[in-house]
């Protein structure tokens, strides 16, 4: 902290925002520092939660890890470092959480489309295990579907981020990340030791349940998955997720706060996240950024630049920017970014910390695709 310098401006919004003590209910409204105004002091902060050596190895961009990401299974000489990213069960699992709805494939029995796949939108609940728990009337064709089917036939689930009812907020395209849950499907009955949690769950996500839950015309059905198949965006990774890894595995902790999150950054913090691509990721000639993601682990960017000496030639690459610590809060979140963003500045404005130790030297940062919607 000798070291540190301080402008005049950072002193004054530190004062400031250690005076005012502001919470915000949804977690999101506090990320109001444009890209003048900078909290110099959390730069000095973020050195304190990290060893600084063991994070250095993973701070540059691997350019070996691009072909996994994008597709190829080859091997690769420097690995992405896990602790900044979610693995893929974690992220299947946290789709189909932050989702209630989504559309059930079952196979049709009707004369003429016999065998055809037949999609209806459905809600439902998870329970414990990561299963899919469904109300459905025994009218509904999909219903009806099932029971002909009989015992071991195989149905759907499919849900996506920013559905109708996703908590994570609206879809933008296919740029969001999906999962779909294949297995068979079951009545459950009254004797279900989770019967009554699953009514409770079931009630508290979808405020229709409780006029006909108790109607004999509906039934409760658990969907037990032996496929998951999860895909995350345009473009990015896809892969098959074992089932019981599946069911091990915990939805990430930010996961219904994280789209709004991604929104603000987008709207109000271009600036910041031009500074973040230039000096963090050393991205050159950087035409557009935009954050695409987050979670406990990080964020993701997707930079557009132009190629040198070809100037309307545009290229598109995918970065993964890891927190120095695992966030388990909203709070943590905004202040792991504000800290990139910090630093970002720190090193545009040539403010060092003293020796030869860079502002954003140490943050962990991945690159996950490159050119991959060209």
């Amino acid at each position: 902290m000798a070291n540190m310098r301080f402008s005049a401006k950072s002193v004054a919004i530190v004062t400031c925002l250690l005076l005012s003590g502001e919470q915000n209910i949804n977690g999101v409204l506090g990320f109001s520092c444009g890209a003048n105004t900078r909290i110099s002091s959390q730069s000095a902060v973020s050195k304190q939660n990290i060893n600084a050596g063991a994070l250095r190895s993973s701070t540059r961009i691997s350019s070996t890890a691009v072909s996994e990401v994008n597709g190829s299974k080859e091997e690769t000489a420097t690995p992405p470092p896990p602790e900044i990213r979610l693995n893929v069960p974690e992220k299947a699992r946290t789709v189909s959480s932050v989702c209630t709805s989504g559309t059930l494939c079952t196979s049709s029995h009707m004369d003429d489309i016999k065998g055809a796949p037949f999609g209806s939108f459905v809600d439902y609940v998870l329970d414990d295990n990561g299963n899919p728990v469904l109300l459905m009337n025994e009218m509904s064709m999909h219903t009806v579907n099932i029971q002909k089917a009989g015992e071991g036939g195989l149905v759907t689930l499919f849900a996506q981020l920013g559905g109708p009812t996703s908590s994570s907020g609206p879809a933008h395209g296919q740029d969001v990340s999906r999962c779909s849950i294949t297995g068979t499907i079951e009545k459950i009955e009254s004797t279900a030791e989770d019967w009554d949690a699953l009514r409770m769950r079931y009630g508290i996500a979808h405020s229709y349940a409780d006029q006909v839950m108790d109607s004999p015309r509906f039934q409760f059905y658990r969907l037990t998955p032996t496929k998951v198949y999860f895909v995350g965006g345009f473009g990015v990774s896809s892969e098959w997720v074992p089932p019981q890894e599946y069911k091990d595995s915990a939805p990430d902790i930010l996961a219904k706060d994280a789209s709004s999150i991604v929104d603000r950054l987008n709207r109000d913090h271009a600036e910041d996240l031009m500074l973040t691509a230039t000096e963090i990721l050393d991205a050159k000639e950087v035409e557009k950024v935009r954050v695409t993601g987050m979670d406990r682990l990080g964020m993701d960017l997707r930079v557009t630049c132009r190629v040198p000496r070809r100037k309307n030639k545009l290229l598109t690459n995918e970065y993964r920017v890891g927190f120095r610590i695992q966030c388990i809060s909203v709070e943590d979140a905004k202040s792991e970014i504000l800290k990139v963003f910090q630093e970002a500045w720190e090193k545009n404005n040539g403010i060092t910390w003293g020796g030869e130790e860079v502002p954003g030297a140490d943050i962990p940062v991945l690159k996950t695709a490159e050119d991959n919607l060209m």
